[in-house]
């Protein structure tokens, strides 16, 4: 199983209910709860939970007006939110495998990143949170996520992929006409 939602691919299966041997195709793609599962991006999460408990930590400790080397630990969360904000979709590109959807995933986990954060209490969002409105945010958007899934690809774009050759495959000679007396052919 991929990390990360799959375009729907074409399988043949025999149509048994006409007794002929004609094929049919169905697309088979990730189903409604894979497609909520995949789009959490739960290893950017683990990371911004790992940091903001040594920070929420300090704000305990300290009180709101904590520093860490004369920053405050509330401009530092922030800083943190906002980088492991711009890695959820990076990652996504990152862990892409042939026949992922890894753009829609990467879409969705941008948008899922600041719910996910502000449910989980991130200390960025400390003086705002409230754990009823975090809920709820959380499920509606989870439920909906699941709703996006990856088009199915079109025809069109099939046969212009298989026509197209491989970038680098193989090497190719090419004749390019110059005038004479330029470049290499002096004559």
């Amino acid at each position: 199983m991929s990390r990360l939602v799959r375009v729907p691919r074409e399988v043949a299966n025999a149509d048994r209910g006409s007794g002929d041997d004609a094929q049919l195709s169905t697309f088979v793609g990730d189903g409604y709860l894979e497609r909520i599962a995949k789009y959490v991006p739960a290893e950017i999460l683990a990371f911004s939970i790992f940091i903001n408990a040594i920070l929420d930590q300090a704000v305990k400790s300290g009180g709101k007006l904590t520093a860490m080397a004369g920053v405050p630990v509330v401009t530092i969360a922030m800083a943190a939110f906002l980088i492991c904000w711009a890695f959820a979709p990076l990652f996504a590109w990152y862990v892409r495998q042939k026949g992922d959807a890894w753009v829609v995933n990467a879409f969705v986990s941008f948008l899922a990143f600041p719910v996910w954060s502000y449910a989980i209490g991130n200390v960025a969002f400390h003086d705002y949170r409230d754990g009823n409105l975090a809920a709820i945010l959380l499920v509606s958007f989870s439920l909906l996520s699941g709703l996006i899934a990856p088009r199915v690809p079109s025809p069109q774009r099939q046969e212009k992929q298989v026509a197209a050759p491989a970038r680098g495959s193989t090497p190719q000679l090419v004749e390019i006409e110059q005038p004479p007396g330029t470049g290499w052919n002096r004559a």
